[in-house]
């Protein structure tokens, strides 16, 4: 398992957070792997695009999406995305973030839980109501529609998304994509949300990583790197259990 770096919000841990070690009881069959064993490179392009610059506590909601673009010849399913804020207050509560996915018109809340080094992760797992993962075809891309809003005692605050996207096999999976990330404000009281506008719609655009993305414990020591959660620890999202899942990084 590798570790991450402060400049990637540690999505390795977000990804190894994921699910519990038991399968739920609806789930099928265990998904064909999306990539080939050998291949190095992540099988989903992930970019997140169209969200607004600033949220207002206790505002509406603001809209943006999840591309995620199968670069293989097979399909994928199963596929979990986990989205990591990371606020430069680290004052962010994992009640404030009011965060939902949609799967066609059906909306599904996502349940935020802290980190040891106060990262919030939430995993689009749809618990509560039995949501078995998003398919995505060979060569096609697939848009999640995501929408965010704050609560009122959420403090001013910069903020920055980012997503990891497993592939989910029975009690493990594998770490199949990891977004750009998105920034926004947390502002105080004002007259409104933002309505969802794109401010960024091309930046920082995920490609298939390098296999050196994330460097091993031992380099990063002698660099002098610091280093925030190791994946195999990141034990903050639990969702229904108490075991940890291991996620797979292709390598």
């Amino acid at each position: 398992m590798r570790l991450c770096t402060p400049a990637r919000l540690c999505l390795a841990a977000a990804a190894a957070a994921l699910f519990a070690g038991a399968a739920p009881a609806y789930a099928e069959a265990p998904a064909p792997a999306c990539a080939a064993p050998d291949d190095h490179t992540f099988p989903l392009t992930t970019r997140l695009r169209g969200g607004p610059d600033a949220y207002t506590s206790g505002g509406g909601f603001g809209t943006w999406y999840l591309d995620l673009t199968n670069t293989t010849d097979r399909t994928c399913s199963a596929i979990h995305p986990v989205v990591v804020l990371v606020d430069d207050r680290r004052a962010l509560e994992p009640s404030q973030p009011r965060l939902e996915f949609f799967e066609g018109a059906r909306a599904h809340p996502v349940r935020f839980e802290k980190t040891g080094e106060d990262e919030l992760v939430g995993a689009f797992t749809g618990e509560e109501d039995r949501f078995a993962g998003f398919t995505v075809g060979p060569g096609e891309t697939l848009s999640v529609k995501v929408r965010l809003a704050v609560t009122s005692d959420a403090a001013p605050n910069d903020v920055t998304a980012n997503a990891a996207v497993v592939q989910r096999h029975d009690d493990d999976g594998d770490w199949v994509g990891q977004s750009n990330d998105y920034r926004f404000r947390i502002e105080g009281d004002g007259p409104g949300p933002d309505t969802g506008r794109e401010p960024r719609p091309d930046s920082d655009a995920s490609v298939p990583p390098r296999k050196d993305r994330f460097p091993f414990a031992e380099e990063l020591a002698r660099t002098g790197t610091g280093v925030q959660v190791a994946a195999a620890t990141a034990a903050g999202l639990l969702v229904g259990g108490a075991a940890l899942l291991l996620v797979r990084r292709r390598s």
